[in-house]
């Protein structure tokens, strides 16, 4: 049987129509029922924690207040108080993402989330295969972008949630903090988990610093996130139906190569970026729009454009003239995992710079008869 959704062997994988996936993909065995979910409480921002990480973030939270009220990019704004106001004022980085947008779809998504998480569920499946090819302890755990809390942490370990949106992170009595703006202290964690959510990051480049920052020496960070190649068919059947006017109605997207980069920029030791393809079929246009306003992956870009139904109807149609022979039109979201480690001294580090022994053009010399 499968361990994945949709079929077995290589990395990429073509799932049935969506509908009939979601009802008879099979849990992995590390999720928990959606009964053991704590109750949401409708209270701070930081609810129900008795470890020493989330307890100072519960300070740091009430310290910076919330994230909506600042505008600064920097890397260290919303991890130091009281900043001066020359500081404030040199920072002006532009931004990408609606920020606010972002937290009011998340919201709109947690209440119905279980019948859209087939990509979540596929990219949360590739983070804990890796996870258990790593034979150590881990004790404290940060699930960043926490969605209905359904990671479990390794056996002993305690986990802080931590979601953009107040709606996921209330129900799994988590942390709401944007990544680029997290509140933890330095080496707070020995793990930190992401999926589904650093592709939809103003800063991401500060918050992967961030993240290893949050990390202890020799700390683990695994992440998974929507990457280049997503989307191609829904893409096209845009291009064709605004070819006269092109409107940027898209997510600036990230290859593999770009997120080993980043890492690396970030400070991580013993980078790798590797990538998946998940395969679906959809009937009609409308059936992937459903997708991804359930998933919160509509547009989030400050510049949105209003889109209008003569261009709605063209795309409709071109994405229909895709169909394959059984009137199904194939899309594709390609994921992309991170791995990275909190440089310690204690990691494998290259030889020397002319330390070597043996002279490589001997040894590629064709051997005498």
């Amino acid at each position: 049987m499968p361990r994945r959704i949709g079929e077995a062997g290589g990395t990429s994988r073509s799932i049935a129509p969506v509908k009939f996936e979601r009802c008879a993909a099979r849990s992995a065995p590390w999720r928990r029922e959606k009964s053991q979910l704590s109750p949401a409480r409708a209270a701070e921002p930081v609810v129900g924690f008795g470890d020493r990480a989330a307890g100072r973030a519960t300070r740091r939270q009430r310290e910076i207040g919330d994230g909506t009220q600042h505008g600064c990019g920097c890397l260290h704004a919303h991890l130091v108080a009281g900043r001066t106001k020359r500081h404030k004022a040199r920072v002006t980085a532009p931004e990408i993402f609606d920020r606010q947008a972002r937290r009011l779809r998340r919201d709109r998504a947690a209440r119905n989330f279980a019948d859209h998480d087939f990509v979540h569920r596929f990219m949360a499946e590739g983070v804990m295969e890796r996870l258990g090819a790593v034979k150590r302890q881990f004790l404290d755990v940060l699930d960043l972008g926490c969605w209905d809390a359904d990671l479990q942490p390794p056996p002993g370990a305690r986990i802080v949630r931590c979601d953009p949106g107040k709606g996921f992170a209330i129900a799994a009595n988590g942390v709401r903090a944007d990544e680029d703006r997290l509140p933890f202290a330095d080496g707070a964690f020995d793990l930190v988990l992401s999926v589904g959510t650093l592709d939809q990051v103003n800063d991401l480049p500060g918050a992967l610093t961030l993240i290893r920052r949050s990390l202890r020496p020799d700390g683990l960070f695994l992440g998974a996130f929507l990457g280049a190649g997503s989307l191609a068919t829904l893409k096209s059947a845009f291009m064709a139906a605004e070819r006269e006017r092109p409107v940027a109605r898209f997510h600036p997207q990230i290859d593999v190569r770009s997120a080993g980069d980043l890492l690396m920029r970030a400070g991580f030791a013993l980078p790798v970026a590797d990538t998946e393809t998940l395969n679906v079929r959809y009937g009609d246009i409308f059936g992937i729009f459903r997708d991804l306003r359930g998933m919160a992956a509509t547009n989030l870009l400050v510049d949105r454009t209003a889109l209008r139904r003569d261009s709605l109807a063209a795309a409709a149609g071109a994405f229909a003239d895709r169909a394959d022979d059984d009137g199904r039109v194939p899309e594709r979201f390609e994921i992309i995992y991170l791995t990275g480690w909190a440089p310690d001294d204690s990691q494998p580090k290259p030889a020397r710079r002319g330390s070597g022994t043996t002279s490589l053009a001997e040894a590629l010399k064709p051997p005498t008869r």
